[in-house]
């Protein structure tokens, strides 16, 4: 059984983790890397507004932000998900590359901020975008435990 993907983005699969890293590795300053997250967010394909329900739309980030998830065949979760702010879509997507079609041992296990980290972004965020940030990360780690 093949089941439709909401939402397909190109996160986790043609951009990957270690191609962030590659990238990344080579911006000495915050300001690339800025620029860099706000190009990974237009990458992000706009969600649909059916999409865009309460339900998964996220409290604690700075700008309105939605994650949601869907169960896929052998225990992986497929995420997807927007955001208003153009910094926010850029930390979603790298978010999503970290997540994507990963299984839900394999999230409830790891730190799906970890990526952020090897980046060398994590420590630059403001106090209100750390806190989306671990919103989205929450957010994982339910949708993680629900299955």
């Amino acid at each position: 059984m093949n089941q439709a993907v909401l939402a397909p983005h190109p996160f986790g699969s043609l951009i990957t983790a270690g191609e962030l890293l590659r990238k990344f590795s080579t911006f000495q300053h915050w300001e690339d890397r800025y620029r860099q997250l706000i190009m990974l967010g237009k990458q992000l394909p706009t969600l649909d507004e059916n999409l865009k329900r309460p339900d998964i739309e996220l409290s604690g980030c700075e700008n309105r932000v939605w994650l949601g998830w869907q169960h896929l065949e052998g225990n992986r979760l497929h995420f997807y998900g927007d955001s208003e702010g153009r910094i926010v879509r850029g930390l979603l997507a790298v978010l999503l590359t970290a997540v994507e079609c990963q299984s839900a041992h394999a999230l409830r296990r790891d730190d799906p901020l970890a990526l952020f980290d090897r980046l060398g972004l994590r420590q630059q965020l403001s106090a209100s975008r750390s806190a989306g940030l671990e919103a989205l990360a929450a957010a994982v780690r339910c949708a993680a435990e629900s299955t």
